[in-house]
């Protein structure tokens, strides 16, 4: 009896989980992938036969390690670089300060950016990381090489905001000295790059005696495409691969995997490279990324003359692809819903900027519940009570009760779909001095002529649970609500909401649109009392397409 071949399905790291940094070590391999302003930071996925992929842990959770309060939408940690020598794991970051604004389309107009690279590193990955080494701040994609004679390189891309001069200006290199912690000598412009431009996301790799440098060139969005080059020398001058980008969807508007780029190479135990790439899937006919930017993996094979190739020879991101000749190693299905039994808050989840949880939510002060604090407005840069966890399906249902009672108007408390502070749907409860609680939805829109709209207030009676519904079958949104009690129905709200606006491509211009959508729970205080909303469970199930999403 034969058995099927165990094929990996792309993407293996669904929902926003761009910039994928790849690793072996023996018989693990582990992906790093950018959080931006989310906390804490960094996403490292873990899996032993390259089909089946845990979340395991986040590396950057202290204040002495990361502290985003005030870094803007899509700033924050920028795509992280995760290493293994001389006995521990070395993992490189970005903490983007300033995006800056740019005044004409592609590289026209002045951006002065803040970008600020460090290192950090420890015995187990997912054990406790040190506090970070501060490397520079020239650019940003920092990327560190360990040589095959001990010494180390780093590398990253370098801004250059002056007028008339392209920004991304190519791949510097400079030596690291792990012993003085600190950077060597001058920077060397290794690569200015091709004339697709925005040349990015460097990875280095020793290979046969040649060095290659991978790259990512033509931005993150539909011109997306990676670019491999190669040199006797660390310092170049590097070739180009012969064919072009090696991985692209550039000219193929028809391929299912769009944006494909942002890469990094492996070898499994037998010698087979794999290249892990950011990809996006859009709504149909190149619609949004509702899904934000993920993370694929395919096999590339090596031809006589030293470059690699996709296994059509085409360059094309790929759905699927034979998985690798390993031992399967499936991992146990996450819960659909979370009680918030644990004192420590389910890895799914997280929240934004702040290195100090505790003034925004607790687990213990009610067992059983996740309690928000009422904090600054919803897309507040600094204090914001919201808890949220990655969509990573065109189709889902998502629910919660919440026990909130507010006083007046300032307070607010609810169920969010959640970009960024310019792009969310947030179904909330309130206070009006003539209709007392209510409820209603707040929408934030970023395209639009108005941007933002309220649905009309529904009253609801004081001292009950209300729980709380979002249906989501791709760009159509729903929400729905129902009184706690026996024998109560849900009550749909009639308008049917954009959900395509949580995506990278919905955005006023020369904005940063880097991350994704998030669903999860939010609470409010603007007149600073800090009152509490209590959350008892949180459900969020993938589904398929539904002609009516209430019908299931």
């Amino acid at each position: 009896m034969s058995h099927p071949t165990p094929t990996i399905r792309n993407p293996i790291l669904p929902g926003f989980n761009p910039d994928p940094s790849l690793l072996r070590v023996g018989d693990d391999y582990y992906i790093a992938t950018s959080t931006f302003e989310w906390y804490p930071g960094v996403q490292i996925h873990h899996s032993r036969d390259l089909v089946h992929w845990r979340l395991l842990c986040r590396p950057l959770s202290r204040p002495s390690q990361l502290n985003m309060l005030g870094d803007p939408d899509s700033c924050g940690i920028w795509a992280p670089c995760l290493s293994y020598a001389d006995g521990k794991f070395w993992l490189i970051y970005t903490d983007v300060k300033r995006y800056g604004r740019t005044s004409g389309g592609g590289t026209a107009g002045a951006a002065m950016r803040d970008f600020h690279n460090y290192l950090v590193t420890a015995d187990r990955i997912d054990g406790e990381w040190s506090d970070p080494v501060y490397m520079n701040s020239s650019g940003f994609d920092p990327s560190l090489f360990h040589d095959d004679d001990g010494r180390k390189w780093f590398v990253n891309q370098l801004w250059d905001h002056r007028p008339g001069h392209n920004r991304f200006a190519g791949i510097v290199l400079q030596e690291y000295s792990a012993k003085e912690r600190k950077l060597l000598g001058s920077r060397v412009n290794i690569f200015p790059g091709t004339p697709l431009g925005f040349t990015e996301a460097p990875h280095l790799y020793k290979r046969d005696g040649w060095y290659y440098l991978i790259t990512a060139e033509g931005g993150t969005f539909w011109g997306h495409a990676v670019t491999l080059c190669r040199s006797r020398s660390l310092t170049g001058p590097y070739e180009l691969h012969p064919d072009g980008p090696v991985l692209t969807a550039r000219d193929r508007p028809d391929a299912p995997l769009q944006r494909a780029g942002h890469a990094d190479l492996v070898e499994t135990q037998d010698g087979q490279t794999w290249i892990a790439y950011l990809c996006g899937r859009p709504l149909k006919n190149r619609g949004r990324c509702t899904l934000g930017r993920e993370t694929a993996i395919q096999p590339l094979v090596w031809g006589p003359d030293g470059w690699p190739r996709t296994t059509d020879g085409q360059g094309l991101p790929q759905l699927s692809a034979p998985a690798p000749n390993l031992p399967a190693h499936p991992w146990p299905a996450a819960p659909a819903r979370h009680e918030f039994d644990s004192p420590q808050l389910p890895i799914d989840f997280q929240w934004l900027r702040s290195p100090w949880p505790e003034e925004l939510f607790s687990l213990t002060a009610r067992p059983g519940h996740l309690r928000l604090y009422g904090r600054e407005t919803i897309g507040s840069q600094f204090k914001q009570a919201l808890v949220a966890r990655r969509q990573q399906a065109h189709c889902y249902s998502a629910s919660t009760v919440v026990d909130f009672e507010p006083e007046h108007f300032q307070q607010l408390a609810g169920l969010v779909c959640y970009y960024g502070a310019a792009k969310f749907h947030y179904l909330y409860l309130s206070h009006d001095e003539t209709l007392g609680k209510h409820l209603r939805v707040m929408t934030s829109i970023p395209d639009g002529v108005m941007a933002d709209a309220f649905t009309a207030p529904i009253a609801l009676p004081p001292g009950r649970r209300v729980e709380l519904r979002v249906e989501v079958d791709e760009e159509r949104l729903f929400f729905a609500y129902r009184l706690e009690g026996p024998g109560r129905s849900w009550q749909r709200l009639p308008q049917m909401f954009d959900a395509s606006i949580l995506s990278d491509e919905a955005t006023s211009p020369g904005l940063a649109n880097f991350t994704g959508a998030f669903v999860g729970v939010a609470c409010q205080d603007l007149a600073g009392t800090a009152k509490p909303a209590d959350f008892d469970w949180f459900e969020y199930r993938e589904r398929p397409y539904r002609a009516d999403p209430f019908a299931g």
